[in-house]
């Protein structure tokens, strides 16, 4: 079997400095003036150590950071087809891919995030897009397109039973991508720019990302007042993004980053859109409570969006007194059903750390109202 692995090395650079993607050569610039550190190969590579080779497998990719490097660290065949610079962009993914199809592979692996995912559609001819089928491992800031596994990991587990032969029905998934100025001014605007063959697989592969529903209705009212009235005094609370957290800093009246993380402390604003190493900073040696909602249709907790909040700070607060209770997970019912009885997820990028969040949840749905919901 021929595969085609390609890797953003860039891929959610810029999310858990706040910036909220990753698009562009000065976001880029700016996020490793920030501290930001790539994320990307470490993503793939906790994909591709669950792929047992075949001896009729072949695996073709692009030069150093953009595939060898992870292929040739885990003993996996590695043929390299395109040479790149020290400095990667999205052209470079382009072109590996071009040179894939030259190479008639059987199957497209790539890490990265929505905008991986249009450079993987823009880059396959019309003829293609329906011929080659595509997994994608999560890497990236916002990752709304169908064709992303729901966690590297379940990635590597779908890509080995392809490999070893194991029957996959293919269909066409949503390859959706936002608009990043927007977004970074607290606008979602979405837009599918086409389809891309993935396996049909509920377990491993995630769904389109569904907006909430209902946002101003009378549950979201509800569930910000049952936060608000027990919140602790002298807690930092990290309020993280979306539109259902957003109600609580309206009913406390305060300024919110909808599509960022605030804290607030004794029902103030303590500090607005922050970076994780901010984050970090602030809540050393202090108590403190991160509250997130989740994202409707996918399940996903922590690892899509927020990765402001990232394993290091949620380490932090789950190490308190209260251990996961200082987990504040808010939904409402008509997102928990959004699921499809799948349960929630968190992607950290620190599997130990996923472990560690695995299990029941008391989700909050209502002025006290409480969900039972299991977290994967």
């Amino acid at each position: 079997m021929k595969v085609g692995f390609v890797v953003n090395p860039l891929a959610g650079i810029g999310g858990a400095v706040a910036l909220k993607g990753s698009d562009g050569e000065d976001i880029v610039e700016l996020a490793l003036s920030r501290g930001a550190q790539p994320q990307a190969e470490t993503r793939a590579r906790v994909a591709l150590q669950e792929i047992t080779p075949t001896d009729n497998l072949s695996v073709f990719t692009a030069s150093g950071s953009m595939g060898e490097n992870i292929l040739h660290a885990l003993n996996l065949p590695c043929e390299v087809i395109y040479k790149t610079d020290a400095h990667t962009s999205a052209a470079d993914t382009k072109k590996a891919v071009q040179q894939f199809v030259n190479k008639d592979v059987d199957l497209i692996v790539f890490a990265g995030g929505d905008g991986t995912a249009r450079d993987i559609l823009d880059a396959l001819d019309s003829e293609l897009k329906n011929a080659i089928p595509v997994v994608g491992i999560p890497a990236g800031v916002k990752i709304h397109s169908a064709v992303y596994a729901v966690t590297p990991s379940r990635a590597g587990e779908l890509i080995n039973l392809i490999l070893h032969g194991d029957p996959v029905s293919l269909h066409e998934a949503e390859v959706m991508d936002l608009d990043e100025q927007a977004f970074r001014e607290g606008r979602v605007s979405a837009k599918c720019y086409g389809y891309l063959p993935v396996p049909v697989d509920d377990t491993r592969m995630q769904p389109v990302k569904q907006g909430g529903l209902n946002y101003h209705d009378i549950a979201v009212h509800d569930i910000a007042e049952d936060i608000i009235e027990t919140m602790e005094q002298d807690v930092y609370y990290l309020i993280g993004s979306g539109s259902t957290t957003a109600e609580i800093m309206e009913q406390l009246c305060l300024q919110n980053t909808l599509l960022g993380i605030d804290i607030v402390y004794n029902r103030e604003l303590f500090a607005s859109d922050v970076g994780a190493q901010e984050i970090v900073k602030i809540i050393d040696n202090h108590p403190a409570k991160i509250v997130v909602s989740i994202i409707g249709g996918q399940g996903h907790v922590f690892g899509r969006g927020n990765q402001q909040l990232s394993a290091e700070v949620i380490s932090h607060v789950i190490d308190q007194h209260g251990g996961r209770d200082n987990i504040i997970i808010i939904a409402t019912n008509e997102k928990l059903r959004s699921l499809g009885r799948r349960p929630m997820i968190a992607d950290t990028g620190d599997a130990a750390l996923d472990e560690r969040l695995a299990g029941l949840y008391s989700v909050i749905t209502g002025y006290q109202q409480r969900t039972l919901y299991k977290l994967i």
